[in-house]
């Protein structure tokens, strides 16, 4: 937190003043009490002592106070707030190794279904787009509002193919820098940022997954990545007279680089809840921001409320405001 005009923190020093000051009536009350009787017999005048109780009200208003002062060097913090226009583009791999059922039902159905519930949760004023992968990229869903539209494209069905994990990124690409424009310098435009979720390392495909980190970076679009799978994870092929079990773990690394070169976040993702959770933190990432607010008047409501509360416990409790 910070402030904008630090320099009226100087009037937290009446809190202090003031404290003294309660303390100084307390005393004088005391004494006028003495007056009028014999302290002797005070114990049996009185029904009994609040003991701790007469605190309260008492830190109650230094806190509400303190609160009033601080407002009027105008406190800052950054909140998250939503974004302005900001294009989603889902990336997901659908190749053979998304059939594995290491992660229930597979591993393609169960990221079909947290994508799904990421779209419900989405606001309505961002656009989202579906971008589908294997050993060649397909946009299946270019920038659009309707969410219902994007749920409908979102792949059920993995393909006998290898993944081209770079090919996937830069047709990611070129669909967030197609609906936010290119960067210039001091020229605003909406965010965009990509989210791809595979299980392995390239194994097909011209473009290099680092090349196309580099790009995104170049064109300040963060990618967040989910690896899904676990180490047990297989697929079943089928070759001539039979079939055979292959086993398919995820690899992590390519798509944990690929983050960190983009600013992005990584994920790990080893059943289907733990993919659910991963989509709804990455929800609240991508389609918010922290940008720096004043809390004047959150800091002036809070102090109010603590006053009031002072106020009524002193009433209720010993007859008096302070």
């Amino acid at each position: 937190m910070t402030f904008a005009s630090p320099w009226l923190l100087l009037f937290l020093l009446a809190v202090p003043l003031a404290l003294a000051g309660y303390l100084v009536l307390e005393r004088r009350r005391s004494q006028h009490a003495s007056a009028w009787s014999t302290p002797a017999l005070l114990p049996n005048m009185v029904a009994g002592s609040p003991g701790r109780r007469r605190f309260i009200p008492l830190a109650l208003f230094l806190i509400g106070l303190t609160l009033l002062l601080a407002g009027f060097a105008r406190p800052e913090a950054n909140i998250k707030i939503a974004k302005e226009g900001a294009t989603v583009v889902l990336t997901i791999d659908v190749s053979g190794s998304m059939d594995a059922k290491d992660v229930k039902p597979t591993r393609l159905l169960a990221a079909r279904a947290a994508a799904l519930q990421f779209l419900k949760d989405l606001p309505a004023k961002y656009r989202v787009s579906i971008v589908t992968f294997s050993s060649h990229s397909a946009v299946k869903v270019p920038p659009t509002y309707d969410h219902d539209q994007a749920a409908k494209a979102l792949p059920g069905k993995a393909q006998a193919e290898g993944t081209a994990l770079g090919e996937g990124i830069t047709a990611a690409l070129k669909v967030a820098q197609h609906a936010i424009g290119k960067p210039q310098p001091g020229v605003a435009r909406p965010p965009a940022a990509v989210l791809l979720l595979s299980d392995g390392a390239q194994s097909e495909g011209r473009i290099d997954p680092a090349v196309a980190a580099a790009q995104a970076q170049k064109l300040n679009i963060p990618i967040s990545t989910v690896s899904l799978g676990t180490e047990r994870g297989v697929v079943i092929q089928k070759i001539p007279g039979g079939s055979e079990q292959i086993q398919v773990p995820p690899s992590p690394a390519t798509l944990k680089a690929i983050a960190a070169t983009t600013h992005g976040g990584f994920y790990e993702a080893q059943s289907a809840e733990q993919l659910k959770q991963v989509y709804k933190d990455l929800g609240s990432r991508l389609v918010k921001e922290k940008k720096r607010r004043e809390i004047t008047a959150i800091a002036t409501g809070a102090a109010v409320v603590f006053l009031l509360a002072g106020a009524v416990l002193s009433g209720l409790w010993f007859r008096r405001l302070v």
